[in-house]
């Protein structure tokens, strides 16, 4: 099909969790990431998903997200968005602080209650 034959617009009927598995995160923040009392637990998986799971509730929230350097964007799957700052084991995100779980960053959090909320 030359240029000028072709259609004007291509449709394409694939959800993007059709491609997810095909995807791999090339960054170091693939992982959980949880607030210092717990009650928030995000899982970056290397897909380009999240899974945001809030008190007893899993899955709160879904959606993608790309990585860029030490920033990071999120595309909710009920159309919100947002974005969040890395340093290191710590993420700066929706106003909150969250650690890499396990991390020294997260155990220090823990023992002294780390902040909940973040200025970002």
């Amino acid at each position: 099909m030359t240029p000028a034959t072709a259609p004007a617009h291509w449709h394409c009927s694939a959800s993007p969790d059709d491609f997810a598995g095909a995807l791999t995160a090339t960054h170091r923040y693939v992982g959980m990431w949880v607030t210092a009392d717990n009650h928030i637990r995000q899982e970056l998986l290397a897909n380009g998903r999240y899974d945001e799971a809030r008190g007893q509730r899993d899955s709160a929230y879904t959606g993608r997200y790309e990585v860029t350097g030490d920033h990071i964007d999120y595309w909710d799957d009920t159309g919100s968005t947002a974005d969040g700052r890395f340093e290191g084991d710590v993420l700066h995100h929706g106003g909150y602080v969250f650690y890499r779980e396990g991390s020294a960053a997260h155990r220090q959090a823990v023992v002294t209650g780390g902040p909940a909320r973040s200025s970002f």
